[in-house]
């Protein structure tokens, strides 16, 4: 599975490098580093909404740090059935 985390200027305001060290952190306590990839991308065009954007499958999200854990759950472990 790839997730796209935005990096640019605006997402990293809003705490970009923050959510990809949790999701870093989760997966690797997951061990899911051979199921997910995670890649960074610049604008994608989400800017006005709130959080960052991340993307999986083509599906875009707006996720804070705060929010990052359950984003987690609830999307990526969902869609890898787990």
């Amino acid at each position: 599975m790839e997730v796209t985390i935005c990096i640019g200027s605006s997402c990293h305001l809003k705490g970009s490098r923050d959510v990809i060290s949790i999701l870093q952190r989760l997966i690797a306590l997951n061990r899911l580093e051979s199921e997910v990839e995670l890649k960074g991308s610049f604008c994608m065009g989400e800017c006005m909404n709130n959080g960052v954007c991340v993307c999986i499958d083509g599906e875009r999200f707006n996720v804070t740090p705060l929010g990052t854990e359950e984003f987690f759950k609830t999307e990526i472990m969902k869609r890898l059935g787990k």
